[in-house]
């Protein structure tokens, strides 16, 4: 049900000039919204392995055949067949603080769940806001999420339509997104065949870097540089790989790659090959990780992969925790086909978009790590 009141209230997608840099310079007073939780953005999501057992049958044998992606197999969205040329795409992300700031807190926390939506290959049409805040929080500072989320809808291609709000002693925000797409032509898990090579469209790390800079192990520009990365849309990527005809593709996220490469693979009935020498790290991460930072939510990737994962001798072990590390934000990992790498290639540098080309896909079942 959407919550006129609340969005109207602070704004939400009514100021079209928006500006996130001069909204967090008109607070009153600085907040640290970290300060109010015990961990942020993808980070804090539930593991996969706990989620795995958790969603285990359900709804198996119920789901109506103009679903064409839910949860068997789970995909990075729903998509309903709406018409032979239409598929509707939701889905909803949401989570605590990863940075002090509200504007920056906004933009990640919206791009991160818009990109489920360019993980399927569709386009954005509108979301809504899913929030919980405790109720001393200063206004200002709710209106600059709400502000800054709406600015990204719109970048995406959408609008921010409305939303609900709680209130909750740790601050939470995220969006519920709805897009469309071509049913023929959907980024799908399961779209990976083996002779493809795996590119990979954002550098690694983030949560290690997160993480880091709450204990005073990562150099602000460092942190600086994953922010920044974590505010840009997977969009343009997605529209590339669409454009290209490429079928297979997920998003990297709380997961990790190790997690959604292994996702991809069970889905597709291949193995995944990554080439460790080629996984690319944002500035500081492999330092952080030589330092002994690691997530909770490593742990849970840990756990999840530990009887489908082989990792060759000689792997350096900050490039095993690079594999696992949760990405907030993460980039889109796609599987394509060998006649189509050099155009692939190609098309992503001339958009802009950062392409590392990290492994191949091969027969069998699992994941390599060498």
């Amino acid at each position: 049900m959407v919550a006129r009141g609340p969005a109207r209230a602070t704004g939400v997608g009514l100021r079209r000039g928006y500006d996130p840099a001069m909204a967090a310079a008109s607070l009153p007073s600085p907040v640290r919204l970290t300060e109010l939780t015990e961990c942020g953005g993808c980070a804090a999501k539930l593991g996969a392995d706990l989620l795995a057992d958790a969603l285990h049958g359900l709804g198996a044998g119920q789901e109506p055949a103009e679903l064409i992606a839910g949860l068997h197999p789970a995909d990075d969205a729903a998509a309903y067949l709406v018409s032979p040329d239409l598929a509707i795409i939701g889905t909803l992300d949401f989570f605590p603080p990863l940075v002090d700031d509200p504007a920056t807190f906004g933009e990640i926390a919206a791009a991160n769940a818009l990109s489920d939506v360019f993980a399927m290959g569709g386009r954005v049409l509108f979301a809504l806001s899913i929030a919980a805040f405790p109720e001393d929080l200063p206004r200002d500072v709710l209106a600059t999420i709400f502000e800054a989320a709406a600015a990204k809808v719109r970048e995406a291609g959408g609008v921010l339509a409305g939303g609900h709000t709680i209130r909750d002693a740790e601050p939470k925000y995220g969006l519920a997104v709805i897009g469309a797409a071509h049913p023929d032509r959907l980024l799908r898990k399961g779209g990976a065949r083996p002779g493809d090579r795996l590119v990979l469209t954002k550098r690694l790390g983030t949560g290690l870097l997160v993480s880091g800079s709450r204990q005073g192990k990562v150099a602000a520009a460092d942190l600086d540089a994953a922010i920044a990365q974590m505010r840009r849309l997977n969009r343009t990527a997605s529209e590339v790989l669409v454009g290209a005809g490429v079928r297979g593709a997920t998003d990297v996220t709380g997961f990790g790659l190790v997690g959604h490469a292994l996702e991809m693979a069970r889905a597709s009935g291949t193995r995944f090959v990554l080439e460790a020498s080629s996984l690319p790290a944002l500035p500081g991460a492999l330092a952080a990780a030589a330092a002994g930072v690691e997530t909770g939510g490593a742990a849970h990737n840990r756990r999840f992969a530990k009887d489908s994962l082989e990792v060759a001798a000689g792997v350096a072990t900050e490039l095993v925790t690079l594999a696992f590390d949760p990405q907030t934000s993460g980039g889109l990992l796609a599987a394509v086909a060998p006649d189509h790498v050099d155009g692939v290639d190609a098309a992503l540098a001339g958009a802009g978009v950062d392409r590392f080309w990290i492994g191949w896909v091969d027969s069998g079942d699992g994941l390599t790590l060498r």
